[in-house]
């Protein structure tokens, strides 16, 4: 049957944890409230001190305070996210978890050989094959998958591969 060798990284993982809370419509919600209530809090703020103190300076400070937030809280909302996903492993699980796999297409079963060992998986637990420009996701889980960075595939065939697996998938479903 199939086999590729591919290396999979921190910034992988990373990546496929972007992806998922793209998709996640409450994230995306709190996203856009911490983007918007907070800065119209302070412009409204902003806005109480030029009416009632005619204080010019102590409102622009508020106004850009205000721009600045709504700017940058994406972004360091994206580091604090990113730290929370490498807070979830140990170091042990890090070491099994990243380096060189090898996934292999058996009648049955999805083999997998990776820094923490083997494992195989059954076709008919596994949910889906999804094709990114960069990546390929064999989820086996709503929100796990087997990620396979197409950059660092080393030995293999990884368009076959997807196709072969996402039709084992289907067989077994």
């Amino acid at each position: 049957m199939l086999e590729i060798e591919y290396e999979f990284r921190e910034e992988d993982l990373v990546h496929f944890n972007e992806e998922r809370l793209k998709r996640d419509p409450e994230m995306q919600k709190k996203i856009r409230q911490n983007r918007i209530f907070a800065p119209g809090v302070m412009m409204a703020i902003g806005l109480f001190y030029y009416v009632y103190y005619q204080d010019m300076t102590t409102t622009a400070y508020i106004t850009i305070l205000a721009l600045a937030w709504s700017f940058a809280s994406p972004f360091i909302m994206k580091m604090d996210l990113r730290r929370q996903f490498f807070d979830k492993y140990t170091e042990a699980e890090k070491k099994a978890l990243f380096g060189i796999h090898w996934l292999s297409i058996e009648p049955e079963f999805l083999q997998e050989r990776a820094p923490g060992g083997k494992s195989k998986t059954p076709w008919k637990d596994m949910l889906r094959v999804e094709k990114h420009k960069d990546y390929v996701y064999i989820y086996v889980d709503i929100d796990a998958a087997i990620v396979i960075p197409r950059a660092t595939v080393k030995k293999g065939d990884l368009k076959a591969f997807a196709k072969q697996a996402e039709g084992m998938i289907e067989r077994a479903g």
